[in-house]
Order: structure tokens, then C-alpha cells, then sequence
């Protein structure tokens, strides 16, 4: 589909800087005016309706990893290394290797977090009581960035005095999520993602010999009983877990906050009736979720809105776009954490759905009650959020609030 604007992918993320502060106007508009749209000069399809959208991650048969995408589509172009002999996690690996990794992990992953329910509750609530009472503070900061890489951390079983060096590690990680990283912060995701490698490693042999109530524990055990997983993708998952869901839970907390603090009608409903933190989750992801787009390579010759797609063209979903799709939801430019569920795809879905999704929910619905219940009269306290200039997720540099 064509359209008289020559509308680029780029003008929607946090690259450009409007878009930065709200990407919503121009995907309404792009919605609206050409919803299958093809980039070429990034060589992307790029889809903007819910329905299409949800087609689309829903199908699995279509490819992830950025190797079948056609020269020159900013799929490939987004990757950080592909050179030398890499070993993929989850997140772009297609079948078989894809259900025979995820399926053991996704088991173990998710008892793990129902075990460790209360224990993960426990960390927040502690985060929460040592922000302080008496001054304005960073949200993000102090309670965004600790609280998901310490329940990640405990849920891998990182002992507590190395807790330091596991979030300066994981924070310098999370530095490849940015392609416009300067040469000092590349040297400085690398410094960590190996510090990473070097401690899993030495973790990994540790729990063989001895091992505790803990992920890394669950992993080698299966390997050990014969699930067919590498050590080095073992490794690597872990890390995928630590980094992505680090970066988004954050996202998802201050977005969160800052959405119920400028909606005092809103917060008023959860501070009435907190059984309400579950839909409020929920309505915050589709509001405004960490996550902006997910990626697909078109597997065989297809067709979507009239428009012909071919084997190897990549495309991007907007989930922002989806999540605000008026066919779907009624006037979705509200924020209600009282509206009438429609499942949205802040999460992606198919079979590459967001692996840590359940663990988000609990640290999200966890974090707004108790920060709430702390602080009742929570307020801004600085001036506009700065967002992150990181292309293709949502989230703020800081936050100030006084309680």
C-alpha cells in the first residue's frame, strides 16, 4: 500500500525526537493512511494494524532470525554482532532449535517464579521501604533499575554479596540494546557481557558440584538428564533473561507511575480498590508499553492488506500502533484501568511471545501497590521526564517524585 507522504520507520522511534517524547500522533496517522507500509530505504514492511499485527506474530510459520532477512532491511542492520560464531538466544532463533531451548527453560523459568512468589514480592517491598520519605527521589533509579535485576538475581541464585557487581554488570549489558552507543559505552557493554559470561560460567560449575534451590541449579540438572542444551546456551538464555527483561520491567514501572500520576483519577480507582493493580498492569501495556515493535521474516510469498510480501522481506510490527487501534479498542487514546479487557500485544505472541511476561505482571502489580501504599501522597516532583533515546523501546532516563 502507497500513500502521498513518504513516511520512514524511523520517524516512529525514539530515534527521532519527537517521536521520543510520543510516538502515538504519527502511528495513528500512519495507521490510518498507509497501515501496510513498505520502508525501502530500510527494506521493512512495517504494519500498524491490531489486526494485522496480531496475524502476523500469531503465525509461526514466518522466520526471526535476522540472517533470512534480504540485504540491506534494517533487521539486519539493527543486529549488534554477526560475526564469528555466535550463539543465539530464544529471541531469534527459529525452529527446531528455537521449541528445543525455550521449552525446558520456559519450564523451569516459570516454576521457578512460582516458587519464589512471595520471595520476589519480599525484594520489591524491601526496595520500596528504602526509598526516602523525607526528599524527592528518582523513581527510576532507585526503585525501576534495582527491583528487576535483583529479583532476576535471586531468582538465578547470585549470591547476595556479589548483588553489586551482578546490576554494574548487567546494567553495562544492557548497553548493546543501544545502536547508537558511543565507542566508550561499547567497550563498557562488552566489559560486562563478559564479566557475564566469566560469572555464569564459574556459577554454572559451582551448582554441578553443589547445587542449590535455584534457575542455574534447574538448568545443569536437566542438562545433566539429557535435555540437549549447550552450556554456551545455557549461558546465553540466561543473559537474554537478565537484559531484556531488565531494561522493559523497568520501562513498564515508570511508565506505570508516571501514567497514574498524570491520570489522579485513575490512581484514585487503584488506591480505592487495589484488586484493580492486575487490570491496571494491563492497561499500562497497552497504553504504553516498554516494547514498541517485533520483528518477522516472511517465509513463503504471501499477502497482507492487498499488499504482496515476499520470501526473505522483513517485517516490523508496531505494538504501539496495535494496542491504539480504534477497531479494536474504544477511544484507546484513554487511559482506563477499568476498561472492558481485549487482549492486547505489548508482549508480541505466537510462539516467540515475551518469555518473561509473567514475571513483568508480578513485579509491576507488586511495585504500584506497595509503592502506593508507602507513599499515598506520591506526586512529580521535576520537571518533564526525559524519555530514552533508545530506538524501539519506551522509557524515561529519570523520574522525580516526592511522597
Amino acid at each position: 500500500m502507497t500513500d502521498q507522504r513518504a513516511w520512514s520507520i524511523v520517524e516512529t522511534s525514539a530515534f527521532d525526537p519527537v517521536a521520543r517524547v510520543s510516538p502515538h500522533a504519527r502511528l495513528k496517522d500512519l495507521r490510518e493512511q498507509c497501515p501496510v507500509h513498505r520502508d525501502e530505504a530500510v527494506k521493512t514492511w512495517f504494519l500498524t494494524r491490531y489486526g494485522d499485527v496480531r496475524e502476523t506474530v500469531n503465525d509461526r510459520s514466518l522466520w526471526r532470525h535476522w540472517s533470512r532477512s534480504e540485504e540491506g532491511a534494517l533487521l539486519r542492520r539493527m543486529d549488534r554482532d554477526d560475526e564469528g560464531d555466535r550463539i543465539d538466544s530464544i529471541l531469534s532463533l527459529d525452529e527446531p532449535d528455537h521449541s528445543r531451548v525455550r521449552l525446558p527453560l520456559a519450564k523451569a523459568f516459570y516454576a521457578r517464579i512460582n516458587a519464589m512468589k512471595p520471595q520476589i514480592e519480599a525484594i520489591i517491598d524491601r526496595v520500596i521501604d528504602e526509598a526516602p520519605a523525607d526528599r524527592p527521589f528518582d523513581l527510576i533509579a532507585d526503585l525501576g533499575v534495582p527491583i528487576p535485576i535483583l529479583v532476576i538475581a535471586a531468582i538465578l541464585g547470585v549470591e547476595e554479596e556479589r548483588f553489586r557487581e551482578f546490576r554494574e554488570w548487567s546494567e553495562a549489558s544492557i548497553l548493546g540494546l543501544n545502536p547508537l552507543r558511543t565507542p566508550e559505552e561499547t567497550a563498557r557493554m562488552e566489559w560486562g557481557s563478559g564479566m557475564l559470561t566469566e560469572y555464569f560460567t564459574e556459577l554454572m560449575a559451582a551448582r554441578r558440584a553443589a547445587p542449590k534451590d535455584d534457575l542455574i541449579s534447574d538448568m545443569v540438572k536437566l542438562q545433566a538428564e539429557g535435555v540437549p542444551l549447550s552450556d554456551g546456551e545455557i549461558r546465553v538464555n540466561l543473559s537474554a533473561l537478565l537484559i531484556g527483561g531488565n531494561l522493559t520491567t523497568t520501562d513498564l514501572i515508570g511508565n506505570g507511575v508516571w501514567l497514574l500520576l498524570n491520570h489522579p483519577e485513575e490512581l484514585a480507582k487503584l488506591k480505592a480498590d487495589p484488586s484493580l493493580a492486575a487490570a491496571t498492569v494491563e492497561e499500562i501495556l497497552r497504553y504504553e508499553s516498554p516494547v514498541a515493535i517485533t520483528n518477522r521474516v516472511i517465509s513463503e510469498e504471501r499477502e497482507v492488506g492487498g499488499c504482496p510480501m515476499h520470501v526473505h522481506q522483513s517485517v516490523i510490527t508496531s505494538l504501539h500502533a496495535a494496542n491504539r487501534d480504534p477497531e479494536i479498542f474504544e477511544d484507546p487514546d484513554r487511559f482506563d484501568i477499568t476498561r472492558k479487557h481485549v487482549p492486547h500485544v505489548a508482549f508480541g505472541g505466537g510462539s516467540h511471545i515475551c518469555i518473561g511476561a509473567p514475571l513483568a505482571r508480578i513485579e509491576a502489580k507488586q511495585a504500584l501497590v506497595r509503592l502506593f501504599e508507602r507513599f499515598p501522597d506520591l506526586h512529580l516532583a521535576g520537571d518533564e521526564p526525559t524519555w530514552r533515546a533508545l530506538p524501539f523501546f519506551r522509557g524515561m532516563e529519570a523520574l522525580v517524585v516526592a511522597g
